[in-house]
């Protein structure tokens, strides 16, 4: 299975690029913008909401990397009902291999559990303890 990345990383990733690196005349935009831009609109021509990795120039590859870093490796909140046994994790949404695997995931498998947990939203790091999450 070759590895993807959704619509929603790469704007995230070209946002803060453009946070980082801002136009000096509001027109130009930092390599990595363009680099990051040339995928979003591959993307967007394909209509897709994701893109697979390979795609991406070294460039877009290197920006989305180094936003990447910049991002919460875990969605732990440290509330983890796998240790009692639940499947999923009611703290933050993880299966549990997903949660005994994590280290040896790549960050592209980790932002699709990252997107998946997200869009589904019912884990407590999302509603009763989500001041923790914001913290993570």
């Amino acid at each position: 299975m070759t590895a993807r990345l959704h619509v929603t990383d790469l704007e995230a990733a070209i946002n803060w690029w453009r946070d980082r690196s801002p136009s000096p005349d509001g027109i130009s935009a930092a390599p990595e913008v363009r680099a990051l831009a040339e995928a979003y609109a591959l993307l967007a021509w394909q209509r897709s909401a994701d893109i697979e990795v390979d795609a991406l120039t070294p460039r877009a590859l290197d920006a989305w990397l180094a936003w990447y870093a910049t991002t919460p490796d875990s969605p732990c909140i440290a509330i983890c009902s796998t240790a009692q046994g639940d499947p999923i994790c009611k703290g933050c949404g993880r299966s549990f291999d997903e949660v005994q695997h994590w280290p040896a995931l790549d960050p592209f498998e980790k932002r699709v559990v990252w997107q998946r947990i997200t869009q589904e939203g019912t884990a407590w790091r999302f509603n009763r303890y989500a001041e923790r999450g914001a913290r993570s």
